[in-house]
């Protein structure tokens, strides 16, 4: 019994981790526009901007578990805002690095993804999704946040058990085209809003606060970050 479970999960793993034939070109480009179309429509975009901010607070979350800090909660909010509670020293290199995970979360998974679609690894990428989102649903403490991340966990795992490979391979590409892209936007948002006289206290003004570096500093490592993983991750998108 023992040795058909070893053989099981060895099959399994075998098949997670192996490479699969990426879609053709017509679909990655047409992938691309998708992605182009719901974060530049704003009507789609706010929908959809849900996605990004569960990036956002989970690499809030994951950053200060990682730098020794307690996370509290995660909390998502029907405006496409969130609050991720954590406890530890209220500065430090801890809380600088917890802080820059928000606006870069996004991005950095998308240029993650691309990494795993240029190599083939298309289930690879819709397990460790599901995984992530799992973890996350742990500490998110509302009922919509709770509601959103069952939402997204859901899809990917309809898409990995209900679908082929070339359904699988669509979806992929799709939602790292959307990390890619939408995590270029909010920081410009956020900008945006604050020359309005809004979000005093957002991630670059607290960041000001614990490093007596200016917040333009901030916006300008979270716009290097978006556009440089934008980049890096279309050309291996790209590349087939």
């Amino acid at each position: 019994m023992d040795h058909l479970a070893s053989a099981s999960l060895a099959t399994l793993w075998d098949e997670v981790s192996g490479t699969q034939p990426g879609p053709d070109l017509w679909v990655v480009i047409a992938t691309l526009a998708a992605a182009v179309a719901v974060v530049a429509w704003r009507g789609s975009w706010r929908v959809a901007r849900n996605a990004i901010t569960i990036a956002h607070e989970g690499g809030h979350g994951l950053v200060a578990l990682l730098t020794g800090r307690t996370l509290t909660g995660i909390t998502l909010h029907t405006d496409t805002s969130g609050l991720t509670v954590s406890r530890g020293k209220p500065h430090g290199i801890g809380m600088i690095l917890t802080a820059v995970a928000g606006y870069t979360a996004p991005p950095l998974l998308g240029l993650g993804g691309a990494a795993l679609l240029a190599s083939g690894r298309i289930t690879l990428l819709l397990w460790l999704a599901t995984g992530l989102l799992l973890a996350l649903l742990v500490m998110v403490r509302n009922p919509y946040g709770v509601l959103t991340v069952l939402v997204s966990g859901g899809t990917f795992v309809l898409v990995s058990w209900l679908t082929g490979p070339q359904v699988q391979a669509a979806f992929a590409y799709a939602v790292v085209w959307f990390l890619l892209l939408g995590g270029v936007r909010p920081a410009f948002e956020l900008q945006i809003a604050r020359s309005r006289g809004g979000a005093g206290d957002s991630d670059a003004d607290q960041l000001a606060r614990l490093t007596h570096a200016p917040a333009a500093v901030w916006f300008l490592l979270f716009h290097v970050v978006s556009l440089c993983s934008l980049l890096g991750g279309g050309r291996w998108l790209l590349e087939l």
